[in-house]
């Protein structure tokens, strides 16, 4: 047997040892979620609907194979004695084809936090007062995004500019329905510095300024207890929620800003009704920030992992390019580019966001 062959053979025996491995586990998790005691921890409850739900696109694809296998080899034996069904197998064998590669990709090494919903956090950098308004741009193209997809978004904490742009910005998106392809997987690739090219409107000479803001995103962890936070490696400071210039909005002292001692890291919540409520939207920020802390300095220390999301908000550091005057969106990653920018800042982001999706997916394929 040529090596070719030899790798190919122990390809498809992976694949079916794969296969074998996920039709257990699937029938596993059926029996679980007809048990009635499994809602009686709703935290088990949703991890397991969230694993089932996972599994689905795999489960359908395989059935769909198998059928079509069981077609193509009825047609072969028929097609002898019918050329009607000899008719048939060029078509099915088509399919038979399709739908393996389609299983190989959904078999592919995946990102384990694709089901996952985010913390999003954007903060002005370079530039000032038109990093700040720019900022407050992203915050709302990510906001109409989510209202295209249905997703849930709130809003944790702003702190305003003077001229109504964001400084620093914290908001949670979720999705309203369990799926193998969550918020993650969507919007994991925007972690970075995005560059603005634009005539800001404090310039009145009318020339081009260039500044930039960051976008930090983490998973959010189903509980704040899955990340140990030791009570005595926290600050809590208490305040009055604050508008634009500083001005009180809230006459009780409900908002809160909770320091991670260890790591410095600072989260603060506002937008609740009471403090208690800011408080656990605040840790469960920043169980988001150390889970994502944590595992990339694993990561780091095996030389492998997502690519870092850069943490300095400095203009010649980017991911991205919005061009103004030219109506030009750039992903300098992957080399993307079009002139849709006013639809992409206005949640139109999908087919930027598919290209950074396949490009992706070839570099899990070709790493397999």
């Amino acid at each position: 047997m040529s090596k070719g062959a030899g790798a190919r053979a122990d390809g498809v025996r992976a694949k079916g040892t794969a296969i074998d491995d996920i039709l257990a586990e699937h029938a596993g998790l059926e029996t679980q979620l007809a048990d009635p005691s499994l809602h009686d921890d709703p935290a088990m409850a949703r991890r397991v609907g969230k694993r089932f739900a996972e599994l689905a696109p795999i489960m359908a694809t395989h059935a769909r194979l198998q059928s079509a296998r069981d077609d193509l080899a009825a047609a072969r034996e028929l097609a002898a004695d019918d050329a009607g069904f000899a008719e048939e197998i060029p078509a099915l064998e088509e399919t038979v084809a399709e739908l393996d590669a389609t299983l190989t990709d959904l078999l592919a090494p995946r990102d384990p936090h694709d089901a996952d919903d985010v913390v999003l956090e954007i903060k002005s950098g370079a530039g000032g007062e038109e990093s700040a308004l720019f900022a407050a741009d992203l915050a709302r193209m990510y906001l109409k995004y989510c209202e295209r997809h249905g997703w849930k978004a709130e809003m944790l904490g702003i702190t305003e500019s003077d001229l109504g742009g964001y400084k620093e910005a914290t908001m949670s998106i979720r999705s309203r329905e369990v799926s193998r392809d969550g918020v993650w997987s969507r919007l994991k690739f925007e972690g970075g510095v995005h560059r603005v090219q634009r005539v800001p409107v404090t310039e009145s000479q009318g020339r081009i300024h260039t500044s930039a803001a960051g976008v930090l995103i983490y998973p959010e962890p189903d509980e704040v207890e899955q990340v140990a936070i030791d009570e005595s490696d926290l600050r809590i400071d208490v305040y009055r929620s604050s508008g634009k210039g500083g001005q009180g909005v809230n006459t009780t002292d409900s908002a809160v800003r909770i320091t991670h001692l260890p790591t410095g890291i600072v989260v603060t919540c506002q937008n609740e009704r009471s403090q208690l409520q800011n408080k656990a939207r605040a840790m469960q920020v920043l169980a988001a920030r150390l889970q994502s802390a944590a595992e990339e300095e694993a990561q780091a220390a095996a030389a492998e992992g997502r690519a870092a999301q850069i943490r300095t908000v400095d203009r010649s550091e980017r991911i991205r390019t919005y061009n103004f005057p030219e109506n030009r969106i750039t992903d300098h990653r992957i080399g993307y580019k079009a002139n849709n920018l006013d639809a992409v800042l206005s949640g139109d982001m999908d087919a930027l966001l598919d290209a950074l999706v396949a490009a992706d997916r070839q570099a899990r394929l070709e790493a397999q």
